[in-house]
Order: C-alpha cells, then structure tokens, then sequence
C-alpha cells in the first residue's frame, strides 16, 4: 500500500465519511474549507489515488463518481503497522510511550483501552 500524503488523505475522509460514491464537485465544496483548489488541482489528485488503489471510479452522465476501493479501518491498521514496524521496530510499548507523552489519555480511555486489550488477548 502506496502512503498517502496530506492532501491525500483529507479527500480519502471526505469519501470516507459520504459512505456513498461522491463527485469530484461534492469533494471539491468539502475541500473548500480548508483548500483553495481549482477542480483541475483536484482531479489530478483523484487520478493519483485511482492509480494507487485507493478508489474506484465510475461514470454516470457526464460525471465521474468516485468510491473508497480501502476502508478507513483498513487503511488505519495498515499505517499502524507500518508505523509499529518502521519507526518503532516492532516495539509496541516504545509505541504506547510516545503517544502517552504526546497526549495524556484520559481515565475513560485508559479503560477502554485496557477493556479492548482483555478482548484481543
């Protein structure tokens, strides 16, 4: 799996988030908020993420509808296990570490976290 960039990833939420096949018009008004795009800047991007695997693209009328071909959960286990590997080497507890000191997870959380950890062992 091909990494997704910045900009990548924001459009990949957006479709994500549709649930439904979406146009390059819908994803470029969602855009808009935090991008300045022209649907030329756009549309290169959309053929990018066609390229890679991470959508699908269909033509109804006169406009193409684009689909996540990825899951947002698969995507994320696969960055996670991409990050455990090559950053942390394997290390899940240098991994837990990192991100406690970044952000100190609340009470709740920690026993969510420890509820779901009961589950998968």
């Amino acid at each position: 799996m091909k990494n997704l960039g910045a900009a990548e990833l924001e459009i990949m939420q957006i479709i994500w988030k549709a649930r439904e096949p979406v146009a390059s018009t819908y994803i470029l008004s969602k855009l808009g908020v935090h991008r300045k795009w022209k649907l030329s800047t756009l549309m290169t991007s959309l053929n990018r993420l066609v390229k890679k695997g991470y959508l699908s693209m269909e033509k109804e009328g006169t406009a193409n509808r684009y689909q996540a071909v990825i899951s947002e959960k698969d995507y994320k286990e696969e960055v996670s296990k991409s990050l455990l590997e090559n950053v942390y080497e394997g290390s899940f507890e240098d991994l837990v570490s990192s991100l406690v000191h970044v952000k100190k997870p609340k009470k709740e959380e920690l026993q969510e976290i420890l509820d779901m950890l009961k589950k998968e062992l």
